[in-house]
């Protein structure tokens, strides 16, 4: 029998690798099994009734959408940060060009009924707000939020970031509501909203 001739190139290369028995390093799956254990265990012990406080302070009804009863207090400011901040900011100062300011804002000021409106119906085209032009979309809040919600937020931001007016009563949102009821789209601009009654 004869022995095949082992070339110098053959005898250079290293051995095939095997796969030993444990492939996974034991300190590997030690640490997966200590996360394993602390989630679980961490979930056995996890207090499903946590106080609101302890996440972003949103109580239950705002979190699933519930509508305060008639005579229950509404918190126009959750409902602004809720709603409104992304675009306005939590400032009330906007985004320069881009989303109007609040704070000052003769539309905000001025007449309470043309304030609701806007929040009821919304606004499209452009709108003069402190001498500077915006030319953006609102959405309309009419589905989303009652009178007195709509109500409570218009009253928490006509008090804020140096405006003073007064507050606006949950009446004369729905008022104003009944008067704009066959409304379909958002009012075109300033120029639509100078001229409501």
């Amino acid at each position: 029998m004869n022995t095949p001739k082992v070339l110098p190139q053959q005898r250079r290369e290293n051995p095939d690798p095997q796969e030993r028995s444990t492939p996974v390093p034991r300190l590997v799956l030690l640490l997966a099994l200590v996360l394993v254990a602390f989630g679980i265990d961490y979930i056995s012990h996890a207090e499903v009734n946590s106080p609101a406080g302890w996440g972003d302070a949103r109580t239950r009804a705002e979190l699933i959408g519930e509508r305060p009863a008639a005579g229950q207090g509404v918190d126009g400011g959750a409902i602004y940060a809720a709603m409104c901040a992304g675009c306005h900011q939590a400032t009330g100062q906007g985004l320069p060009g881009v989303f109007p300011p609040l704070a000052g804002s003769e539309w905000v000021v001025g007449k309470a009924s043309t304030a609701a409106a806007i929040l009821l119906h919304g606004i499209s085209g452009p709108i003069q707000v402190k001498g500077q032009e915006f030319n953006g979309t609102m959405p309309a809040f009419a589905g989303s939020l009652g009178d007195a919600e709509i109500a409570a937020v218009l009253s928490h931001v006509r008090s804020q970031w140096g405006n003073s007016a007064a507050p606006i009563p949950a009446a004369l949102v729905t008022e104003t509501r009944a008067r704009h009821a066959d409304r379909t789209t958002p009012f075109n601009g300033g120029d639509e909203l100078a001229k409501l009654p």
